[in-house]
C-alpha cells in the first residue's frame, strides 16, 4: 500500500473518532483524539501506563493525570471498556466495538486472549427460567498459563 493511501484511511479513521467523541458531547482535542486512536489501534487492551508511554513515544507531550482523566470520560460515555484483572491492580482499556468478549488471561506474560462464543448463553436462560431474573451482563474471564509460559515452566525447571 503506498503513502497516499495510508494517509486517506488515517484521515477515514481521525475523521471517525472526531465524529464518535461530538456524538458522546466531547471535544476532539489532541490528546483525546490521539488517545482514542491508539485503544482503537490496538488489538489488546492497554493500560493507562502504556497509553502515556505510545504517547510519549510520538514525542506528545501529556501528563500521565491526564490520560487517566481521558480514559474515565470516556468509560463514562460507555465509548471504551475498562477491565479489571484480578491479579493484577491496573485496569486495562479497549474500544467498545459492542461485542460481548470473554477472555483467557495468561498469570505468566498478563496477555488477553478472547474466547469465541460464550459459555454462559446457556447458563442465565436456565437461572432465568428457574429464578426469574433478567440478566442484564456478564464478564467472565479464566486465569492461566499460555503456551509459552507453559513450555518456558516446561524449559526453565
Amino acid at each position: 500500500m503506498d503513502k497516499t493511501m495510508d494517509k486517506a484511511i488515517d484521515k477515514t479513521e481521525a475523521e471517525e473518532i472526531k465524529k464518535l467523541l461530538k456524538q458522546e458531547g466531547l471535544k476532539c482535542t489532541k490528546h483525546r483524539c490521539m488517545i482514542m486512536q491508539i485503544i482503537a489501534d490496538s488489538s489488546q487492551p492497554l493500560t493507562a501506563e502504556q497509553i502515556f508511554l505510545e504517547l510519549r513515544d510520538k514525542d506528545v507531550s501529556i501528563n500521565l493525570s491526564t490520560v487517566y482523566r481521558t480514559l474515565e470520560s470516556f468509560v463514562s460515555k460507555g465509548l471504551i471498556i475498562r477491565t479489571n484483572v484480578a491479579s493484577d491492580t491496573k485496569s486495562l482499556f479497549e474500544l467498545n466495538r459492542m461485542v460481548h468478549k470473554h477472555y483467557l488471561i495468561c498469570i505468566g506474560c498478563k496477555k488477553m486472549l478472547p474466547v469465541d462464543g460464550c459459555p454462559l448463553e446457556e447458563y442465565e436462560k436456565l437461572i432465568h427460567d428457574k429464578v426469574g431474573f433478567d440478566i442484564t451482563g456478564h464478564r467472565l474471564e479464566i486465569y492461566g498459563y499460555c503456551r509459552d509460559c507453559k513450555k518456558d515452566e516446561v524449559h526453565g525447571s
